[in-house]
């Protein structure tokens, strides 16, 4: 009745570890999409119309501070 975790064998070590590392690569490569998708969607966003505009007033309302 004793409730130590019991340490598995070599090869269940092995197996865990390598799905451990095939996981990390996963997530290394889901992230790498993700910055992408950030890069493209951010790319979208300074060239859009409403942004130019949005960028024009702004420099207005600054030089008419000056």
């Amino acid at each position: 009745m004793s409730n130590q975790p019991r340490i598995p064998d070599p090869e269940t070590r092995k197996r865990s570890v390598e799905k451990l590392k095939e996981v990390c690569r996963q997530f290394d490569e889901l992230n790498e999409l993700l910055d992408r998708a950030i890069a493209s969607a951010e790319a979208d966003i300074r060239n859009s119309p409403s942004s130019a505009y949005r960028t024009r007033q702004q420099q207005k309302r600054r030089q008419m501070e000056i």
